[in-house]
């Protein structure tokens, strides 16, 4: 361990699961749990539920699970050491100097290397902006009508003339070829050497949330290509992951969040005030930014180009705003192509009029895809009914459908009744109005007996998890040694000796493992689903079961070990003598 556990213990403790992951996820209380979408895939039904008894997570979509150092660790991308650290400031925890693996250490010290070149690699680009040779660079960012204050805010910089200016600046503060390469930050060849790909260029420095420079975006000065050139995937730059603006974004307290297509559009916008603007990174919009999004809102804006490209981006992205369970409207940018061109002709106030007359996402749609039908020919207006029809099959939910179904039929002028028929027609064409198909048996595919055995075991240590006071009443006929997975067999033993203990939470044995795939484990042992029972006899007939299932397979295993494990000859007969009195045991529930 890299901090003690008495104070890895202590943060988790003042880190309240719930308090924490609802930073992150819009919850909602629902029996024991708290209920969210998962952050770690695209779902609409939510299926992440936080226990704030247990103090741990567990997706019943993707299956991840763990403590609120595994969230950390997977949501923010977190190695163990800075998991704590973050929580450690967020309880208001004083930590010692950490005592670090060297694979840490390495690893660690990479990673603030590189966030070190990043900072000064934005700084020279800071400076020469403002120097003479500059000029070219401040003149193009001065007639885009941006502020001196805007610019400094944006940290807004310029590369030189040449590639070989910014590795030579760089080189001279101590830095390595191989860290600045690894940066991102310049190439190497045959005929120039060590090189920036930036020149010539006005630059952006890509900030993540924290507001440390993990990249760049240049824009060239002049009729190069290409027009403008981002930093490439380094370990602390991952485009998809990412949205530029969204450290100041994250704070604006706007309602929404507006997502554009430039880094322009991102700073005309938050200089006219619209501070909730954000941008991706040279790529197209991804599920991954879409997630990140619901992070910090329920509605996101498109303030994508008006133009063809800047249309289809719109259709793509109100999809993937859905699939991550978002609601999203259009703004539109007419007569202007882009946010930017918009606020420059028509100012602030016609923009947020735009922002209050955005259109419905699905109502865009439909105006998108009338325009592709002539509804003075019946075949062509036929189809369009049809693929209206296709598109409500899409809301899974009725009323949201029929909600919308009323309106698109009021809107375009059908019979309401004619659609909803068209609606089941094509449902019940493509099957989407079948019910699930059920198993046309009974029988249920064969389990490998070590599945068995693992199924066992987990749903005994989750039902003592769960009703933690049993443990008093089985613990003379089961051991830790009964679990036959290396890993169980840790889990079961820091479990059994905390039952006893006021104030144990199970949270606290998974961050005993340093691993984040064995603290998944770990977690995911407290997350399996107990066999539902109405009856009281009926539940301690299947306690009963599970526990003497463990017992025997504890017996089984020992006993096959005996040919190569003299140790295994007492454990089998104590296991076998435990068994015999298991099994005439009656076990009470109440």
């Amino acid at each position: 361990m890299y901090y003690p556990e008495e104070l890895i213990e202590e943060i988790r403790a003042k880190n309240d699961i719930v308090g924490v992951i609802s930073g992150y996820v819009k919850l909602q209380k629902k029996g024991g749990n708290h209920w969210g979408c998962c952050p770690f895939h695209n779902e609409k039904t939510p299926s992440f539920a936080v226990s704030e008894p247990k103090q741990m997570y567990h997706c019943f979509g993707c299956g991840v699970s763990g403590s609120v150092y595994t969230f950390m660790m997977q949501y923010e991308n977190y190695t163990f050491p800075e998991a704590v650290r973050a929580l450690a400031e967020r309880a208001g925890v004083k930590l010692p100097e950490a005592e670090y693996s060297e694979e840490e250490k390495k690893r660690a010290s990479r990673r603030a290397r590189l966030l070190e070149v990043n900072k000064e690699a934005a700084k020279y680009f800071y400076y020469q902006l403002r120097a003479s040779h500059g000029a070219v660079g401040m003149h193009y960012l001065e007639k885009r009508n941006l502020t001196p204050e805007t610019i400094h805010k944006f940290g807004l910089g310029y590369a030189g003339k040449n590639g070989t200016e910014l590795v030579e600046y760089l080189k001279g503060k101590g830095y390595t070829d191989d860290l600045i390469k690894e940066a991102g930050l310049a190439n190497y060849s045959e005929r120039h050497g060590m090189s920036s790909q930036f020149w010539n260029r006005v630059m952006f420095p890509i900030q993540d949330i924290n507001h440390r420079v993990i990249g760049f975006g240049g824009r060239v000065m002049g009729d190069g290509e290409p027009k403008y050139l981002n930093s490439p995937e380094t370990p602390i730059f991952d485009k998809r992951r990412n949205l530029y603006g969204l450290n100041f974004a994250r704070t604006a307290r706007s309602g929404n969040l507006i997502i554009c297509e430039g880094y322009m559009d991102v700073i005309s916008m938050h200089q006219a005030g619209f501070t909730q603007a954000v941008a991706s990174l040279g790529t197209a919009f991804t599920q991954e930014q879409a997630v990140l999004l619901r992070r910090y809102t329920d509605s996101v804006l498109l303030a994508y180009d008006s133009d063809g490209a800047g249309v289809k981006a719109a259709l793509r992205g109100i999809g993937i705003l859905r699939d991550a369970g978002l609601g999203g409207k259009v703004i539109n940018m007419q007569p202007y192509k882009d946010p930017d061109e918009f606020i420059k002709n028509l100012g602030r106030e016609a923009f947020q009029e735009r922002i209050d007359q955005a259109e419905n996402s699905f109502f865009f749609e439909i105006r998108i895809l009338a325009d592709q039908y002539d509804m003075k020919d019946p075949e062509q207006k036929t189809r369009f009914h049809r693929e209206i029809a296709r598109k409500l099959c899409a809301f899974s939910e009725e009323m949201e459908r029929e909600n919308y179904l009323q309106a698109i039929a009021e809107k375009y002028y059908i019979e309401s009744d004619s659609l909803r028929k068209l609606v089941v027609g094509y449902a019940a064409a493509t099957g989407l109005d079948k019910p699930p198909e059920r198993p046309r048996t009974t029988v249920q595919p064969k389990q490998p007996p070590e599945e068995k055995v693992k199924k066992a075991q987990k749903l005994l240590l989750t039902w003592l998890v769960d009703e933690p006071g049993l443990y008093e009443r089985i613990k003379d006929y089961i051991s830790p040694e009964d679990f036959t997975e290396e890993l169980y067999r840790q889990v079961a033993a820091k479990l059994f000796a905390g039952l006893g203990t006021p104030g144990f939470q199970p949270a606290s044995i998974v961050s005993l493992f340093d691993d984040p795939e064995e603290q998944r484990q770990a977690a995911e042992l407290f997350q399996t689903t107990l066999p539902q029972m109405d009856t009281l006899q009926e539940r301690e007939k299947a306690f009963h079961d599970i526990l003497l299932s463990v017992k025997r397979s504890s017996y089984e295993y020992y006993t096959a070990k005996l040919g190569t494990d003299v140790s295994a000859l007492n454990k089998v007969v104590e296991g076998k003598r435990a068994l015999e009195k298991l099994a005439k045991t009656h076990i009470s529930l109440q």
